[in-house]
């Protein structure tokens, strides 16, 4: 189970561990907390165009039964309100009802409820500052945590089913300073201009006082990554097809780093660091196959 604040994050974040769990058979569900309501239109073709103004919620639910589709997940929609990405200084308040403003044990109760309907194995999701600071994801860190927390647990939200615990948490681990730095190099080295110079330049502004991740496991995952970009190409609204996050080609990725990354921060089974599989101390354990 992928716990994500909009449609797109599965697709940009963790996409090709998922199609390659797939791909072995196992049962993967992403759950997005928002409907990705506030989300600006990011590709240039898109812009100003009245009829996407229109309806951006339905969208956003067509883009993601597109990513949903190529890499062959479930899905399931927790319900809540994309809080948008405030900006100002001051900041503005964030928008009444929305998703970062419900309570914890509200949002963690919906969450508890699937987790004991699918019954998952592990769960990722993002670290406490959210990936990036996001209001979203910051909530969504904190939904997730207390629902693998509380799921197992009888007396917390007897309503939302038969208890289950999930036996690992991860965090989902994507643009680390080694990863550009790797990116980088390997453009320079084929003559190819590198977007990342400047973004490098700016690491510790662009970053700031969080802290960095801490990568425990390493999951090998380039035979999808062709399936992960196009995913992402399904959220049309969200993506500049010609933005840098497209510019390393496949084949330089597949040969420099041919992994997704993860930060496993809870584990109920016993593991040795580092990992190259999220179901490491569970695979001999489970009673009936591999479901995450």
């Amino acid at each position: 189970m992928c716990v994500h604040a909009h449609p797109d994050d599965e697709s940009s974040k963790g996409a090709a561990t998922m199609a390659r769990y797939v791909d072995e058979g196992a049962e993967v569900l992403v759950v997005s907390c928002t409907g990705g309501e506030r989300g600006d239109i990011l590709n240039p073709a898109l812009k100003d165009r009245p009829e996407i103004d229109a309806d951006i919620p339905a969208i956003r639910r067509e883009e993601m039964a597109r990513a949903q589709a190529i890499l062959g997940i479930d899905h399931e929609w927790l319900g809540y309100v994309d809080s948008g990405l405030p900006e100002g200084d001051p900041l503005p308040p964030l928008p009444d009802g929305c998703f970062a403003l419900v309570p914890v044990e509200e949002a963690a109760g919906r969450l508890v409820e699937l987790v004991r309907k699918y019954r998952p194995h592990v769960m990722t999701t993002y670290d406490e500052n959210g990936g990036y600071p996001h209001p979203d994801h910051i909530m969504c860190h904190k939904v997730a945590v207390a629902a693998f927390e509380a799921a197992g647990d009888p007396d917390r939200y007897p309503e939302a089913g038969e208890p289950w615990q999930p036996q690992k948490l991860y965090y989902d681990v994507s643009w680390t300073r080694e990863r550009v730095e790797i990116f980088d190099r390997a453009l320079s080295e084929c003559g190819i201009e590198s977007p990342y110079a400047e973004m490098l330049e700016k690491w510790e502004e662009r970053v700031g006082p969080r802290r960095p991740p801490k990568v425990t496991t390493k999951i090998y995952c380039a035979d999808q990554f062709e399936r992960r970009d196009a995913a992402l190409m399904a959220h049309a609204t969200q993506v500049d097809p010609d933005g840098w996050f497209f510019k390393v080609p496949l084949d330089i990725q597949r040969r420099v780093f041919p992994w997704e990354q993860f930060e496993l921060a809870r584990s109920l089974v016993d593991t040795e660091l580092p990992e190259d599989d999220l179901f490491a101390g569970i695979r001999a354990s489970a009673d009936s196959g591999v479901t995450s």
